[in-house]
């Protein structure tokens, strides 16, 4: 494989703060960095799958620990494997770390598809997920789900058995606000081929909005009347 500075997907993993998409990039990537260096406590190494891989953006933070990257998708020439996330194509129990970002939102059976998740999941290993709050429509090609933090605790916990499942914004309400905004801004500057001051409208709303989430901190908690984009999801299998 590539040496993973030169890895695919440097957007997603260090999205620019001029990206409409950054309050759902940069948590997500830092969480996924932080979840791979601690499922290697220990010095020990692991199999990841990732289920709706893309160019497998995350590669390279798992490189260093993972004995096995294994990616899964559909028409994908970067995929190891063909398949979706409501049929994987591996046997039972096979890894240790399960990766399913921004995939959710787009599958036609997700009850299914926690299952499956479950099933390939080693004793004691995670499933890291990642899925949409509020968000525009954006079919690839379906655009199906939205959840809040309750649902999907509970579509977790009704398929499967678990032994901690945990869900977390992954931004405030101030974030979800600007990039809303952001989203028509970078509709916009297509229309008008107006990049350069669309990418500084939309650098300063992520930078402001960033500044009143983190000086509020009851804009990141999930109680009533707060809106998030995007929600981290751990789930440990037993054993």
């Amino acid at each position: 494989m590539s040496p993973p500075e030169s890895w695919p997907g440097g957007g997603r993993r260090h999205p620019p703060r001029s990206a409409a998409t950054w309050a759902i990039l940069q948590p997500l990537s830092s969480w996924l960095e932080a979840e791979a260096a601690r499922a290697a406590s220990g010095g020990r190494r692991y199999r990841v799958l990732d289920v709706g891989c893309g160019v497998k953006p995350y590669y390279p933070f798992f490189e260093r620990h993972a004995s096995e990257y294994v990616g899964v998708d559909l028409q994908n020439p970067a995929a190891d494997l063909q398949g979706t996330v409501e049929e994987i194509p591996v046997e039972d129990g096979r890894f240790d770390v399960v990766l399913c970002t921004q995939v959710l939102e787009h599958c036609l059976e997700p009850d299914q598809a926690v299952r499956e998740l479950r099933r390939v999941t080693a004793p004691g290993g995670r499933v890291l997920a990642s899925t949409h709050g509020v968000m525009a429509y954006h079919p690839s090609p379906f655009d199906h789900w939205r959840w809040t933090h309750t649902g999907l605790e509970r579509l977790f916990e009704r398929n499967a058995e678990w032994a901690s499942v945990t869900v977390e914004p992954g931004s405030g309400t101030a974030a979800c606000v600007a990039a809303m905004l952001n989203f028509y801004v970078h509709l916009l500057a297509k229309r008008t081929n107006a990049w350069p001051v669309a990418r500084g409208v939309i650098r300063g709303l992520n930078a402001v909005a960033a500044t009143v989430d983190r000086r509020v901190p009851s804009l990141r908690e999930p109680i009533p009347g707060t809106l998030f984009l995007n929600y981290h999801i751990t789930a440990k299998a037993p054993g």
